[in-house]
C-alpha cells in the first residue's frame, strides 16, 4: 500500500458507502497525528429488505413476449447518495479554503463514486488515493498504513 505525507491541517477521507470519517493532521508531516473531526453514518440494509416489489414485467417486441425488468439495487444506489453527499460536503469546504492537501481512502465502488462527483476545487487538493476499505480500522492503524 502506498504511503503518503500529509501536512498539518491536511485532511483524510476513509469512507465505504455507509460510514465515512473526515480526519485531520493535528501533526505534521514528520510526526502525524490523524484525529476524527466529523463522522457521518447512513443505515444501509441489503436490497432485499430495502425492496418490497418483485421484478416488473414489460412487452417484448412480437406477440404474448415478454420479459422480467431488472430490480432496482437500492442497495448500491444508497450508496451512490452517500458517495455524491461526501464530495459535495468536500466541495463546500474546499471552496472555503478550508484544507490543502486530502487523501482519500475508499473501496473501489465506492472511489469511482466518489471521483465522478468531486468538483475540480477538490480533486486538485488530492495528494493520494487508496482503494481499501479501512473504516472499521482504528486511526492510530490507519495513521500507520497510510502515512509516511
Amino acid at each position: 500500500m502506498a504511503k503518503f505525507k500529509l501536512s498539518h491541517d491536511g485532511w483524510m477521507i476513509v469512507a465505504d458507502g455507509e460510514k465515512a470519517l473526515f480526519l485531520r493532521n493535528e501533526g505534521d508531516k514528520k510526526f502525524p497525528n490523524l484525529q476524527v473531526f466529523r463522522e457521518l453514518e447512513q443505515e444501509n440494509p441489503p436490497t432485499r429488505e430495502q425492496g418490497t416489489d418483485s421484478p416488473g414485467r414489460m412487452d417484448d417486441s412480437g406477440p404474448g413476449h415478454r420479459s422480467a425488468v431488472q430490480e432496482t439495487d437500492w442497495h448500491k444506489l444508497a450508496k451512490k447518495d452517500f458517495a455524491s453527499g461526501i464530495a459535495e460536503r468536500l466541495y463546500k469546504r474546499a471552496h472555503k479554503g478550508e484544507f490543502d492537501e486530502l487523501i482519500i481512502i475508499a473501496p473501489p465502488m465506492v472511489l469511482g463514486e466518489l471521483r465522478k462527483e468531486f468538483h475540480q476545487e477538490v480533486s486538485n487538493r488530492i495528494i493520494g488515493e487508496i482503494d481499501k476499505d479501512l473504516t472499521n480500522h482504528p486511526v492510530d492503524q490507519i495513521e500507520e498504513l497510510v502515512l509516511e
